[in-house]
């Protein structure tokens, strides 16, 4: 069973549960007894179902959930060993739950209940307007009046055949029976209707049956789908599963309130738009093929597809008829000057009622166009080119090829001047110049920008040519013969929205052009010359068009025909009209990260703790439509500063939210109309507790303790540091008055270093003064003793006296007692040093000592200074010095 409540969710007794249908989401809500739920009836704000032994109701919480109470309970000991609930009806404040053997009448006034319990089986039991029937088995038809049941018919019809439905009409009641059609029952005469339905319905016998709102019936069979029949008997419609449904038993069927009609079948649940604006056609057996163009034509609708040409009487329900000659693939259909042209993978023909002529068939032919002032000249794009044809006494025909290009121009324009603009998807767009009789091309060029692009086209819109790729949709401007961006048009494949660059303009100068989730059209303002821009929320993935070859005709004002890849849909773009829709908060659910979420009531802020800050939004629009969907647009007050973008996603999370207040707001459009309502829900994220006010108390009395135990710890410390410091400063006077008195014996030590150098100096010269004296003295004497040859007496005494003085005392030991006042413990540290060294060694030494060079030692020594060389190098080699070392500089260092 199938039922419906006040806010439009569906809901289907089902094997494992209660299902709920909301439009955007599927919600189980498993049996009470885990038993399958055999029938569901909305009565009012509750949602009675009944089972195997179990029969409640489920009523809404306040989070949005569904909650069971089971009503059987109170009546166990009185509910029959395996009986099961198979249908519920009411009837004022009555509730009638009925198994296969009694009927339970609950009073939701009182909450008593009454049982009528016959001696046979409850067939099924029924509701009319003003009373509740059910068929007892071989007895016949009853009522329930007063709480009690009462025979209306026992007819043997009646009580042989089984009674699918029963409904009130003027005279009586019209009964629907499994196997023999539909009766009317006037008083006690019950008289056979005889429908157009009759002979299918010996095929498949009737297992469900429903008055419409409309008049008509919709009848379920258990093989041969579901059939619509008019109040006169005439067939409507058959839904079959060669036509789209799932399969062809439906047991159930209901009517909603915006007049769709649901199956509950055999396996699985369809929808029917009876009333839809959209209508389509599904080509199951593959006879039509896909669908590449279309055009309605003197009453006749013609389709093009990669199977050939098809036709068919418009708005009726005749089989589409193939036109032979035409076999293959059809590209296009061009209706000019009332003569029907078709573009054909083999050529052109002109279709004539119902049969075509060749007049062109040395390529495939792509499209067609008049040239601007030649009524009697056609251009069409062909797999090599552009070529002309020409009417000539009343009949077109082919007269040339245009001579210079040879590559396939599957879109193509024509403008004043004779220039031919070429799309081409692997090569670009190309700029043709033609004679003025349109015999040859003159030159042509090839655009850089913009590029080549896969789907791309090129069309004549408004008397402007533009070019659309997945850059975007790019305009001529007739001054410059450059293409320029078109920012307007361009928006449609924003977010990676580009499937196809097709764009078609229709007779009521619309512009219309595809996207991933959109059929986009661009209309003209009332009062301006701006465009407007409508989308309609289908998506490429259900409209399954071929992309790159979408096609719309146009039927009539308002209605328009999409060839698709396994048939076609025609639309109605005046009926997309809003209608009474709410978009509705369907569950908020919160969690703590990693845990279970939880559904939050949905009537009341929230206020959540600060871990739990995960919150997710389901909304809804419940509506049913197969190609239009919802779309959704939202803003988090709080954490967003602007609408998000519309989306037909019907969820949203936020994670992670910091701690503050929100409010959630929510808008919907339906059909690029928006809904009058706005759906709010406010919460708050608390503070986490180490952010309360508490906690800030507790904070403020912690920092002022702590910054007085702070500044207390910084007073004792630059205390301590400034004794520290006071401390420092007294050492460094200590060590700076150490420094001095360092300095000062530094200086005092470099003042008797330049005096023992001083003296040393002295020394060395008053050495060589007495050497040389010594030698004047030796010179004087024997000068004295070569003059002296009488021996005088005088020069004998002066003689005497120069060598008493020369004599008296040795030079070396006047210098050795000189040198060793001078640089004391010298010659001792030098000796005890290196004990193999001779006298001669040692005043070798000590004049080195003096810093003397070899040329001032040498004479000391009464020797040459080579000699004295060789005298140096001995001393070097008692002393084991290194070649690297200096003798002087390692006697100095002593």
């Amino acid at each position: 069973m199938i039922s419906q409540d006040n806010n439009q969710f569906v809901f289907f007794a089902n094997n494992e549960g209660l299902l709920e249908f909301n439009g955007s989401n599927w919600q189980l809500y498993p049996s009470p007894n885990e038993t399958i739920i055999r029938s569901v009836k909305v009565i009012g704000d509750k949602i009675f179902t009944g089972s195997y032994m179990e029969f409640g109701f489920w009523k809404r919480q306040a989070n949005g959930m569904l909650k069971y109470q089971s009503l059987s309970k109170s009546i166990k000991n009185k509910i029959l060993d395996d009986e099961q609930f198979w249908n519920i009806l009411n009837y004022d404040q009555w509730v009638v739950f009925q198994s296969l053997s009694r009927i339970y009448i609950y009073d939701t006034k009182s909450g008593n209940f009454k049982i009528i319990a016959p001696n046979n089986d409850v067939i099924k039991s029924f509701r009319t307007l003003n009373a509740i029937y059910f068929q007892i088995n071989n007895e016949g038809l009853f009522e329930i009046e007063a709480g009690k049941s009462r025979l209306i018919s026992n007819n043997p019809i009646l009580k042989a055949n089984r009674i699918v439905n029963v409904f009130s009409i003027d005279e009586g009641l019209l009964i629907s029976t499994q196997k023999n059609g539909f009766y009317k029952l006037v008083g006690t005469v019950l008289s056979k209707l005889h429908m157009e339905i009759d002979p299918a319905l010996t095929e498949g016998s009737i297992y469900s049956c429903e008055l419409l709102s409309d008049g008509d019936l919709a009848i379920g069979t258990v093989s041969n789908g579901v059939f619509i029949v008019s109040k006169e008997g005439v067939v409507r419609y058959h839904i079959s599963q060669s036509k789209g449904l799932s399969n062809n038993t439906a047991l159930s069927l209901f009517e909603d309130a915006e007049k769709n009609l649901w199956v509950g079948l055999d396996n699985g649940i369809n929808c029917i738009n009876l009333q839809s604006n959209i209508q389509s056609y599904v080509d199951d057996t593959g006879a039509l093929g896909t669908v590449y163009s279309s055009k309605l034509h003197k009453g006749k609708l013609y389709v093009g597809t990669n199977h050939g040409l098809f036709y068919k009487t418009y708005k009726s329900n005749e089989e589409f008829q193939f036109v032979n000659g035409t076999k293959g693939q059809v590209w296009s259909l061009f209706s000019y000057d009332g003569t029907l042209f078709c573009g054909h993978d083999v050529g052109t023909f002109v279709v004539e009622n119902g049969n075509v002529r060749s007049i062109f068939s040395k390529s495939g032919t792509w499209k067609f166009e008049g040239v601007p002032g030649q009524k009697q000249l056609l251009l069409q794009g062909n797999y090599y080119g552009v070529s002309i044809l020409e009417k000539v006494n009343g009949q077109w025909r082919f007269r040339n090829k245009l001579e210079g290009f040879d590559y396939s121009s599957k879109y193509f324009e024509l403008t004043d001047a004779f220039e031919i603009y070429v799309s081409h998807e692997y090569k670009g767009v190309f700029r043709l110049v033609s004679d003025a009789k349109l015999l040859k091309i003159k030159k042509y060029t090839t655009y850089k920008q913009p590029k080549k692009g896969k789907n791309a086209s090129l069309i004549k819109f408004n008397n402007s040519i533009y070019y659309a790729y997945k850059e975007g949709v790019f305009k001529l401007n007739n001054k410059t013969k450059q293409f320029s961006k078109d920012t307007l048009l361009s928006s449609v494949f924003e977010k990676d929205e580009y499937t196809s660059g097709k764009m078609i303009v229709d007779n009521t100068r619309k512009l219309w052009l595809f996207s991933k989730n959109y059929i986009n059209y661009y209309s003209f303002t009332k009062l301006s010359d701006e465009l407007k821009q409508n989308s309609i929320p289908i998506p490429a993935s259900l409209t399954n068009s071929m992309l790159g070859y979408e096609n719309i005709s146009q039927l009539s004002n308002s209605d328009y025909f999409f060839g698709t890849t396994d048939g076609y849909y025609t639309m109605n773009i005046n009926d997309l009209a809003l209608k009474n829709y709410k978009v509705s908060f369907s569950s908020i659910s919160t969690n703590i990260l990693d845990e279970p979420a939880h559904n939050n009531i949905l009537q009341e802020e929230g206020l959540f703790n600060y871990k739990e800050n995960n919150i997710n939004f389901n909304y809804t629009v419940p509506e049913y439509n197969k190609y239009i969907n919802p779309e959704y647009q939202y803003i988090l007050e709080g954490f967003q500063d602007n609408w998000s973008e519309w989306s037909s996603k019907p969820t949203i999370n936020f994670k992670n939210l910091p701690s503050g207040d929100y409010v959630f707001k929510l808008k919907a459009k339906f059909a690029n109309s928006s809904l009058g309502n706005t759906a709010s829900y406010s919460f708050t994220i608390r503070e986490p507790w180490y952010s309360s006010n508490i906690a800030l108390f507790f904070y403020l009395i912690i920092g002022v303790v702590l910054a007085r135990f702070i500044h207390k710890a910084y007073k004792s410390y630059y205390k301590k540091k400034e004794d520290k410091l006071i401390e420092e400063n007294n050492l460094l006077l200590e060590i700076k008055e150490l420094e001095n008195e360092q300095q000062m014996m530094r200086v005092r030590n470099e003042q008797l270093l330049g005096d023992v150098d001083l003296k040393s100096r002295e020394l060395a010269a008053s050495t060589m003064n007495l050497h040389n004296k010594n030698e004047l003295l030796a010179i004087i004497k024997e000068d004295l003793k070569k003059t002296n040859k009488d021996d005088n007496r005088g020069v004998k005494s002066v003689i005497s006296i120069i060598n008493n003085n020369i004599t008296e005392k040795d030079s070396w030991n006047v210098f050795k007692e000189a040198f060793e006042n001078t640089d004391k413990e010298f010659l001792k540290k030098i000796k005890t040093a290196h004990p193999s060294l001779t006298p001669s060694d040692l005043r070798l030494c000590a004049y080195l000592r003096l810093n003397l060079s070899s040329k001032e030692v040498a004479p000391l020594l009464n020797i040459s200074v080579r000699s004295l060389e060789i005298k140096r190098y001995r001393l070097r080699k008692k002393m084991d010095l290194s070649h690297e070392q200096g003798l002087v500089e390692y006697i100095l260092a002593i």
